[in-house]
């Protein structure tokens, strides 16, 4: 895959991960036979179509949209229709090149943000629920490291009655910085974290730091609100799909790219031309690595604990306990979209039956086969 990009791309502008080369070789073979696909045919006519797998790739625009829309239709069902609130946790931008250093902190600072959250609730004695969603880029692609936090407005206490909770902004701000930067000193002393040179001094790290702790830090809370689908639509949007959709690159030359953003400073649309190269680099980069968890759990929603608090909490706010709902697959989105059976014979209407299903490559035959393409 370094042969088909070029040494020069990986020396000039990005290192190629593992979980990068994996994923670009994913959608690059979306839709194909590379990756499996099912064979059906007509009881009746013999007629036969392929339905080809996709790629699930995070980084791949159609399959991102496919598991955002199911992560929706699935949290729309399981998540409680209550009052709940988001709360964006930004840092200075001073930090945001230390991440791509120390990959580890990604997994790190989703739990920091969560952690506030549930001492606040501890400390009224109430359980809440918390998911979370990592977003390491801005609307123009550059480094941005935040946490989007979504939070019930209340919880259930030790009696399993359902108590309202409100979340004071300063404090939140003034916890959010102490413990973030606490991380990094943490990860200094135990000598785990990789610095640039002007940093690696003790005394030029600790006056680093206390510099970060003088200033304020940017932690947003968004008005609580009852509309539960509006709640999920707002963190839906940040979970499964790619840094930049395809509507949003307005031209390419071959030698540049352009692409449209919205300017939340001054609420305008600026555009963004940089070379193709710089911006492949500035799309990649926010690939996580394999098995990297983007969304995250606390709280009475913790995969350890829902299947016994979830009851307690419908209970609490007399919501009937949602059934399981039927898997938003292919085939029903299809019929949603279009009012169109795909697996319908076209000849003669008839349900066209399984026939064989082929699993497609292993990950190291995927990246030697799309090196023979490309």
């Amino acid at each position: 895959m370094i042969g088909v990009i070029g040494v020069d791309f990986t020396e000039k502008y990005s290192e190629l991960r593992y979980g990068i080369i994996f994923n670009v070789t994913k959608v690059i073979l979306c839709g194909t036979k590379y990756l499996g696909f099912k064979s059906y045919s007509c009881p009746t006519c013999d007629h036969g179509k392929s339905v080809v797998f996709s790629c699930k790739g995070r980084f791949c625009s159609r399959c991102g949209k496919k598991q955002t829309d199911q992560w929706i239709s699935k949290a729309t069902n399981v998540l409680p229709k209550t009052r709940w609130q988001h709360i964006t946790f930004t840092m200075p931008d001073s930090l945001w090149p230390i991440f791509w250093l120390n990959r580890n902190l990604f997994g790190l600072i989703s739990a920091v943000a969560a952690g506030i959250i549930k001492e606040i609730a501890t400390k009224k004695k109430i359980v809440v629920g918390i998911f979370t969603a990592l977003h390491t880029f801005g609307r123009d692609l550059k480094r941005n490291v935040h946490i989007h936090l979504s939070v019930t407005c209340g919880g259930i206490d030790s009696k399993g009655n359902w108590r309202k909770l409100f979340f004071p902004a300063e404090p939140i701000k003034k916890m959010w910085r102490h413990r973030i930067l606490e991380l990094f000193r943490s990860e200094y002393a135990s000598s785990n974290l990789k610095l640039p040179s002007k940093y690696q001094n003790d005394g030029d790290f600790n006056n680093w730091m206390i510099g970060l702790y003088e200033i304020s830090w940017y932690v947003y809370l968004q008005k609580p609100s009852d509309d539960h689908k509006r709640n999920i639509n707002y963190l839906g949007r940040y979970i499964k799909r790619p840094p930049i959709s395809e509507a949003r690159i307005e031209e390419y030359d071959g030698l540049q790219v352009t692409f449209r953003f919205l300017d939340h400073y001054n609420n305008t649309i600026d555009h963004v031309t940089m070379p193709v190269l710089q911006f492949i680099s500035s799309l990649i980069m926010h690939i996580p690595d394999r098995y990297f968890r983007i969304i995250r759990y606390y709280g009475f929603l913790s995969n350890r604990t829902r299947g016994i608090q979830l009851p307690i909490v419908y209970k609490a706010i007399n919501q009937i306990i949602p059934k399981k709902i039927k898997s938003l697959n292919w085939r029903l989105m299809i019929w949603l979209n279009f009012k169109k059976d795909p697996l319908s014979c076209p000849n003669c209407n008839q349900f066209m039956s399984l026939r064989q299903v082929y699993y497609g490559l292993s990950p190291p035959l995927l990246l030697v086969k799309i090196n023979e393409l490309l």
